[in-house]
C-alpha cells in the first residue's frame, strides 16, 4: 500500500512539473496565531496537503490576541508570498471588507471562511464557510446549562472575544434563544426567569489573562451559570491553578461552567474537576476540508456543491474527558437540518 502510495505521488509530481504547474499556496489566518485551535486548523492543511506534491499551506494571524488590524495585516503578509488562495477565521467582517478583501478579489485569490463566517451583506468575497454552524452550537451551550436551572431567578454571565466577531455572536444568540424559550435573541432580563448579570457579557479580546480575570470576578460574586462561548479564560497556562480553589464549588454545583472548545489543556483542567463541561468543534477538520475545497477550485476550477460545509461538535465531562474527542465521528460533516436552513435563509435577509 505505502509503495503504491509513493508511487502516485511522485507520478503527480512529474506530471507537474512537465506541465509547467506552479505550486499551490495556501494560507491559513486564524483569530490569533498562538492559539492551538488555529494550529490544528493548519495541520488540517498540512494533512490534506499530502495528498497532492504541488501544495504549500502557509499559517499566520495576529500574535497574541484578536486584533482586527493585525489579522487584515497578517492576509496581507501572505499576499507578499504570492499567495494563490486564503482559508480565514473572520474577526471583523466590516473591517476585512472594507480593507483587505477587496484586494484579494481584484487579484482572483479565492477565499474559504472557517469557524467564523462574513456576515450576509459581505459573503461575496468568499467561496464557502466551512465549520461550525454557531447559532447552533450556542443552543448546544445553552441547553447544557439549562439542566442546572433552579426554581425562581437564575443568574448567567456569557464570556465572549471580541464583540464584533461573528461566530461569538451567534453562539450569544444561540444561548439567550434556547434559554428563553426562543422568546429572545437580546440580553436576558427575566425571560423564562433567567437573568445576565449587568457586567455581562464579558468581552476578553481573546486575551487569556483578562479572560481569567473576569471568569474569577464572576465566581467570587456568586454567579452560577457561566458560559464561555470561546475558551480563552481555560487557555491560559494558569487556569488550573487559579480555579483550583474553586474546585469544591465546581463539584457542588454551586458554581456552572460551561465552555466551548476542547483544546489540550481544557481537557486537563477538565479532568481535575476544574470545569464542569466543554463542548468541542473540529479544527483539524475544518482546516482539512476547507484546503480540498479551495484547491480543487483553483487547480480544477471545481466551485464547491455548498455554500456552508457545517461539522458537529463533541460534548466532554470529566468522565468521558479521555475519549470525547477521538471518536470516528469527530471528523466527519454534519447533515444541514431544517431548522438551520431556516435560520440562514433569515440571516441571509438584509
Amino acid at each position: 500500500m505505502f509503495k503504491r502510495l509513493l508511487y502516485a505521488s511522485l507520478l503527480m509530481l512529474f506530471c507537474n512539473i512537465a506541465m509547467g504547474q506552479k505550486t499551490v499556496k495556501l494560507a491559513v489566518i486564524g483569530k490569533t496565531k498562538n492559539d492551538s485551535f488555529y494550529v490544528q486548523s493548519f495541520n488540517g492543511c498540512l494533512e490534506y496537503a499530502k495528498t497532492a506534491a504541488d501544495i504549500e499551506c502557509i499559517y499566520d494571524g495576529p500574535d497574541n490576541y484578536q486584533d482586527i488590524r493585525s489579522q487584515a495585516a497578517a492576509i496581507s503578509r501572505v499576499l507578499d508570498k504570492n499567495i494563490d488562495g486564503v482559508m480565514v477565521s473572520i474577526t471583523d467582517s466590516q473591517y476585512l471588507s472594507k480593507t483587505i478583501l477587496p484586494l484579494l478579489a481584484n487579484k482572483n485569490i479565492p477565499i474559504i471562511t472557517f469557524d467564523s463566517d462574513l456576515l450576509p451583506e459581505h459573503r461575496q468575497y468568499r467561496l464557502a464557510y466551512v465549520g461550525t454552524n454557531n447559532f447552533d452550537f450556542g443552543i448546544a451551550l445553552g441547553k447544557y446549562a439549562s439542566q442546572y436551572k433552579k426554581h425562581g431567578e437564575n443568574q448567567l454571565c456569557l464570556y465572549s472575544g471580541h464583540s464584533s466577531t461573528p461566530n461569538l455572536n451567534e453562539r450569544i444568540k444561540g444561548v439567550r434563544h434556547f434559554l428563553s424559550g426562543g422568546k429572545s435573541t437580546e440580553k436576558l432580563n427575566g425571560e423564562n426567569n433567567w437573568f445576565e448579570s449587568a457586567r455581562c457579557p464579558y468581552y476578553s479580546l481573546g486575551k487569556r489573562p483578562q479572560a481569567l480575570v473576569q471568569v474569577v470576578n464572576s465566581f467570587n460574586t456568586d454567579i452560577p451559570i457561566n458560559i464561555a462561548v470561546a475558551g480563552f479564560a481555560q487557555f491560559s497556562p494558569k487556569y488550573i491553578e487559579t480555579i483550583l480553589p474553586f474546585k469544591q464549588r465546581i463539584a457542588s454545583q454551586d458554581i456552572v461552567f460551561i465552555s466551548a472548545d476542547t483544546e489540550p489543556l481544557q481537557l486537563d483542567a477538565l479532568k481535575q474537576g476544574l470545569s464542569t463541561a466543554n463542548i468541542g468543534q473540529k479544527p483539524f477538520a475544518m482546516g482539512r476540508l476547507a484546503a480540498e475545497l479551495i484547491y480543487k477550485y483553483i487547480r480544477n476550477k471545481q466551485t464547491p456543491e455548498k455554500e456552508y460545509y457545517f461539522l458537529g461538535y463533541h460534548y466532554c465531562t470529566t468522565s468521558n474527558a479521555d475519549t470525547c474527542t477521538t471518536t470516528a465521528e469527530t471528523d466527519k460533516p454534519s447533515q444541514v437540518t431544517i431548522f438551520e436552513k431556516a435560520h440562514l435563509k433569515q440571516n441571509e435577509t438584509p
